[in-house]
Order: C-alpha cells, then structure tokens, then sequence
C-alpha cells in the first residue's frame, strides 16, 4: 500500500457516561468480555490499521489501562468536554505528526463506545474511499428508528448534502430514515482545514465533527454518504440497559471470547 493510501484511526473515547450511573469512563465498561473500547480498536485492527490514536479525557489513566496489551496505539487528551469536533481536534497534533506529506491519507473516526462496529464495515469505506477520490466519506445506515440519531440529507439526485443532528432537525428531516453512524473517513489535510473552521452556533454550544463534511462540500469538494453499514451498528451505549442490549447482541453475533 503507498504511503498516502495507509489508513490511520481517531477513536473517541473522553466521554464520561453520566447516564451509566457510574464514575468509570462509558469506554471501560465491559460487553461480553471486553471494555467498549477494545471492541472498537479490535474492529479498526482487524480491518487492516495500525495506527490508532485513542483520545481521552474523563479518567483517562482507566481507558490507557483497558488498551494497555495494544500495540500501535497513542493517546491525545481532550480537556473539555466540548463535542466531538473538539475532541478530534485534540488529536489534530498526532495526526500532523503521521502524515509525512501525504495530504490524503485516510483518516477513519469512530466512537468508542461502538461495539458492534464490524471491521467489513470500515474496509468498505477504505476502499470506496480510495476509488472515489473524495475529500471526506460518511458511513451511513438505514433503520427503521431513527431516535435520537444524526440525519442524512441529500438533494434531489440523492448527493450528500448535509448531516443534522435530532436536536437540530425540522420535522420532515427528522422523518429521514437514513442515519449518520458516526463513522467517517476523511483526507488527513482536508479533515486539519475544516477542523480548524469549526464554530458552535447551535443548540448544544458544541463542536460538532458532523459539521466538516458540509465545510468541505461548500469548498467544492467531493463528499459522500455511503449507507454501508448495518443496521446493528447503530447500537451504541449510554445507559446500563443499552449495554446489556449490546452485550447479549454481540453474545449473538459470535464473539463473547476475549482475543
């Protein structure tokens, strides 16, 4: 694989979990015998990257120890919680470390409390990725509830338009079925720029990282959503039952046997 073409990874693991109703960060609660976290990096490992930067925050020291047998990991701090364009901007150093000038370097990011991220998923969007030639990818999925969930839109032809998070969405997007995974890859200089062009003018006073493809599209750049994803990839956890959904799912999917 050429320099430029070599994927690394953000995971985005600073979360605190307030509705876990527990002091431990969301990520080191365990499923079926892994922390969340590990089963993320396993999946971006298995598809092939070897470089994962892991960004904490929330009692850091417990996410490093629960990845502590992992090679090819570095950790970026993100010292407020403020979104997760914040927190991929506190990875913004590590990946400028990486590129090497390879501006177009795939950049995957994920969720670290993502589960049953599955890693066909993430060579998928690798490789649709490096055929497109476009600035920034969108791992979307298409589901029948839709709660809560960032919604895709798109234009008339079906191109990507832009993603609107629930809280922020009119009625009619929010009857959109079409769902943002929070899975993405992006060109490494392109992801940089539109970071750095972040503002947060919205209902949550936040950073939202679902606003840089829409940066790069109004830049003329090559944007898509690509519905690639399963539906059972849109569990994630924030409570105590959510996580024994996602538990006895992936009990089911075959993989309770810590690697």
């Amino acid at each position: 694989m050429l320099p430029d073409q070599q994927p690394m990874a953000v995971v985005l693991a600073a979360g605190k979990g307030t509705r876990m109703g527990s002091d431990l960060p969301k990520v080191v609660h365990e499923a079926a015998g892994r922390p969340l976290v590990r089963w993320v990096v396993d999946a971006l490992r298995e598809a092939g990257i070897g470089e994962i930067i892991v960004v904490v925050g929330h009692r850091a020291e417990l996410v490093e120890a629960a990845l502590a047998d992992v090679s090819g990991l570095s950790f970026a701090i993100q010292r407020q919680q403020r979104g997760t364009g914040d927190a991929v901007a506190a990875a913004a150093a590590e990946i400028e470390a990486r590129l090497g000038g390879h501006r177009r370097r795939p950049v995957v990011i994920v969720c670290g409390d993502s589960p049953m991220l599955r890693p066909e998923s993430v060579r998928g969007l690798l490789t649709r990725f490096a055929e497109s030639g476009a600035s920034s990818l969108v791992g979307t999925a298409v589901t029948a509830d839709p709660q809560g969930l960032g919604r895709i839109v798109r234009d008339a032809a079906g191109r990507f338009l832009r993603i609107v998070e629930h809280k922020d969405a009119t009625p009619e997007e929010r009857a959109i079925r079409e769902v943002n995974m929070s899975t993405y890859v992006f060109a490494a200089g392109d992801l940089l720029e539109a970071l750095s062009r972040l503002d947060n003018s919205n209902a949550s006073g936040e950073y939202y990282l679902t606003d840089c493809p829409g940066i790069l599209l109004g830049d003329g750049r090559l944007v898509e959503a690509l519905a690639c994803l399963d539906p059972s990839e849109t569990l994630s956890v924030n409570t105590p039952e959510q996580l024994a959904e996602v538990a006895e799912a992936l009990r089911r999917r075959g993989g309770d046997v810590p690697s």
